[in-house]
């Protein structure tokens, strides 16, 4: 009785293996397959800058730290208008009016903080489209009345163009290496069959102005060193192998 089960169950075993969907399992049996990822850079020279100059302003009441710093701001934005900025170029980033306070200490601990004062805050984020005049843009916007001033930021106005060819670079990687694998191995790509867009990189390269120095109105242009920017791109390509 025992061998009888155990040929009933080659029986069954053999019966599946030769069933349609058995087949339909072998068919759908996984590729063979390589995927590679390629990278690209493309490197630029910026072509626009952007910075943030502000007013800080500070009076016994709102109204006069206020006034001071209207009167002042307007001087900054003036200047950067003269110097060839449009309208649109110029947006304020931050106002703020606060009150200054004086803490006392006694034997018995903190009194209570007494206003004693204002500070207003006015700031103008400035897109420079001309880097030849950015220098003279930040010694007058410190003449004039500015005494926050952050950046540069350099960048690239059109972006996109240049990211494409990081993007072709990138491919042109991905293939480079599949090719090299292909022979390494003696194996014959196939049709691709995904593509898959990985990291894009587009940092800006940061300056640090010496506009703030006591001294800047006096000394020369402040010096500015745009550089090259790098903008990279990843893709991910995946080829099916020939049999």
């Amino acid at each position: 009785m025992r061998f009888t089960l155990v040929f009933a169950a080659f029986a069954v075993a053999a019966s599946l293996s030769s069933s349609p969907l058995s087949a339909a399992y072998a068919a759908e049996a996984p590729k063979r397959v390589i995927t590679l990822t390629g990278s690209g850079k493309a490197t630029v020279e910026p072509d626009m800058a952007t910075m943030t100059a502000g007013v800080i302003t500070q009076a016994k009441t709102a109204r006069d730290a206020l006034s001071a710093n209207t009167a002042r701001m307007t001087e900054v934005i003036d200047a950067f208008k003269a110097a060839g900025v449009p309208e649109m170029d110029l947006q304020t980033a931050n106002f703020s009016v606060q009150p200054q306070y004086h803490y006392e200490r006694t034997n018995n601990g903190t009194k209570p903080p007494v206003i004693v004062g204002y500070q207003v805050q006015n700031q103008v984020v400035v897109v420079i489209r001309d880097l030849s005049i950015l220098g003279q843009v930040l010694d007058r916007s410190v003449d004039v009345g500015a005494n926050t001033i952050s950046g540069p930021h350099f960048g690239i106005a059109d972006r996109q163009s240049v990211l494409d060819r990081a993007r072709e670079k990138a491919a042109a990687d991905a293939l480079r290496k599949a090719e090299l694998y292909a022979a390494a191995f003696n194996i014959t790509l196939g049709p691709i069959l995904t593509i898959s867009e990985g990291r894009v990189a587009v940092p800006q390269r940061r300056v640090m102005a010496r506009a703030m120095m006591a001294d800047a109105a006096e000394s020369a242009p402040v010096p500015i060193e745009g550089g090259d920017i790098d903008l990279t791109a990843e893709v991910s390509v995946t080829w099916s192998l020939a049999d």
